[in-house]
C-alpha cells in the first residue's frame, strides 16, 4: 500500500490491487491448494503444476493490464527506468527471492515429496531470518514464534480434521454418486453445468476456507465433471480459481473482510475497491472455464 500510494495510486485502486493481485498464485507451483486438491482428487501433482500455468498467467495479465490502465499521470513522469538501481534492487532481495525456488527445485526434481519440500522452505526462511539478516532472535524470539505458528497450524488442523470427517461421511453414504445420478438428469448442457458449477463453487468460496471447501467439496464436484466429460486437470483449475475469486466476492469474501481490518478501512469502501477487479478477473475465470486448452494445452504436450 505505501508503494502503490508514493507511486501515486489512490487508496481505492490500491486497496483494491492488493487484494486482487494474490488470486492467480493459487494456480502456480508450488501453491498448497494446487497440491491439496491434486491429492484429494486423485490426479497427479505435476499434472496440476503443468495445468494451472497458463490460467495463472491469463489472470495475472489481467491484473497487469488493470493496473496499467488505472496508472496515474504522475507515473507517467516518474523518468526513464533505471537498470543499474533494478539490478542492485534484486541483488539486495536474492535471498527473499530465491525462497520460491527452493520447493520449486526440490519437487520438479523428484528430490521430495510436497510435506518434505514444506520442511525444506521453512527450514530455509528460518536460515534467513535468524542466519543472515538476523531479525529472529533465537533465544528471545523463536519460542514466541514456533507458539504462533503451533496456534494458527493447531487450528487450521481442527478445521481440516472436521471437513475430512464429513468427507468420509459423504462417500459412505454414497452421496457422489446420487449426486451424479440427479445432476446429468437434470442438466443436458455441459455448458450449462460448468456455469452451474462457477456459481456453486463462487458462493462456497465466500463462506469456506480454500482447504476445507477442497477437502470437503473436490470428491463430490469430480465424479460429476467426469460425468460431463471435463478434464479432471481443467476442473480442478477451475474449482481453485472460483474458490479463490470467493475470497473477493461481496458480501462475505473472507479478503475484504482481513482487508478491512488489516487496512483500517469500512467494509463497504473495501467492496467498492475491489469491485472492478473482481468483475475483471471473472472474465477471465469465465475464460478459463470454455477454454479448456488453456488448462490441458502444457499437460498434453508433456505427455
Amino acid at each position: 500500500m505505501p508503494l502503490l500510494a508514493g507511486a501515486g495510486y489512490t487508496p481505492k485502486h490500491s486497496l483494491g490491487m492488493v487484494n486482487a493481485a494474490g488470486l492467480p498464485g493459487v494456480l502456480l507451483m508450488p501453491a498448497l491448494p494446487l497440491i491439496l486438491y491434486a491429492i484429494v482428487a486423485r490426479v497427479g501433482i505435476e499434472e496440476m503444476f503443468l495445468g494451472g500455468a497458463l490460467p495463472a498467467l491469463l489472470m495475472l495479465g489481467i491484473v497487469l493490464v488493470w493496473g496499467i490502465a488505472r496508472r496515474p499521470a504522475a507515473a507517467h513522469q516518474g523518468g526513464r527506468f533505471d537498470a543499474r538501481r533494478a539490478r542492485a534492487a534484486v541483488f539486495d532481495a536474492k535471498w527473499e527471492l530465491s525462497l520460491p525456488l527452493v520447493p520449486i527445485v526440490s519437487l520438479a526434481s523428484g528430490l521430495a515429496t510436497p510435506v518434505e519440500a514444506a520442511a525444506l522452505t521453512a527450514g530455509y526462511a528460518f536460515f534467513i531470518t535468524s542466519i543472515v539478516h538476523r531479525d529472529l532472535k533465537l533465544l528471545r524470539d523463536l519460542p514466541r514464534v514456533v507458539a504462533e505458528c503451533g496456534l494458527m497450524v493447531g487450528g487450521i488442523l481442527l478445521i481440516l480434521g472436521v471437513a475430512l470427517g464429513l468427507t468420509n461421511y459423504l462417500v459412505d453414504a454414497q452421496l457422489p454418486e446420487r449426486l451424479v445420478g440427479w445432476v446429468t438428469q437434470t442438466i443436458d448442457s455441459r455448458i450449462v453445468f460448468l456455469l452451474a458449477l462457477n456459481v456453486l463453487l463462487l458462493a462456497a468460496g465466500c463462506v469456506m476456507d480454500i482447504f476445507t471447501a477442497i477437502v470437503v467439496l473436490a470428491p463430490l464436484v469430480t465424479p460429476i465433471g467426469l460425468a460431463y466429460g471435463v478434464h479432471p486437470v481443467h476442473l480442478g483449475v477451475i474449482f481453485l480459481a472460483n474458490l479463490a475469486l470467493g475470497y473477493l466476492t461481496p458480501p462475505v469474501g473472507m479478503n475484504l473482510f482481513f482487508a478491512s481490518y488489516r487496512f483500517n478501512r469500512p467494509v463497504m469502501e473495501v467492496f467498492r475497491a475491489v469491485a472492478p477487479m473482481f468483475f475483471a478477473l471473472a472474465i477471465g475465470l469465465l475464460i478459463i472455464t470454455y477454454l479448456p486448452w488453456l488448462s490441458t494445452g502444457l499437460v498434453s504436450s508433456a505427455q
